[in-house]
């Protein structure tokens, strides 16, 4: 379980040089015509993966208290431990969900006064 946190922080650390890499590709191969998305997409896309699999960590999270707390056999320190496992992954899903939200509602905002959407009434 020690190994698997630095592995998820250094995947954290290291998401950002994927996305130049990204571009960097884009802008190498742009010439011949092999890649068609625009990056905005592809990091979109990658959004989305890195949504699907943090949504799967705190699934298996979840469970994991679950299981913790059916198995304790009473004793309240395994229960407290069930408690708090179960907690910290509540609160890791709200604060991944409401800065999705948060992030999604400015990229919308932003969209919709750039294109003379709703945000412009003229009369």
């Amino acid at each position: 379980m020690k190994y698997i946190k630095y592995k998820i922080i250094l995947l954290i650390a290291l998401f950002p040089l994927t996305t130049l890499a990204i571009q960097e590709l884009d802008t190498a191969a742009g010439g011949t015509g092999l890649i068609t998305r625009k990056p905005a997409a592809i990091i979109g896309t990658i959004v989305n993966a890195l949504l699907g699999f943090l949504g799967t960590i705190f699934t298996i999270l979840i469970i994991l208290g679950g299981f913790k707390w059916m198995t304790s056999g009473g004793n309240e320190q395994k229960v407290q431990e069930a408690r708090e496992l179960l907690k910290n992954a509540v609160i890791g899903l709200l604060a991944v969900g409401l800065s999705y939200g948060a992030v999604r509602l400015v990229l919308m905002a932003l969209k919709d006064s750039g294109s003379g959407g709703p945000a412009s009434t003229e009369t």
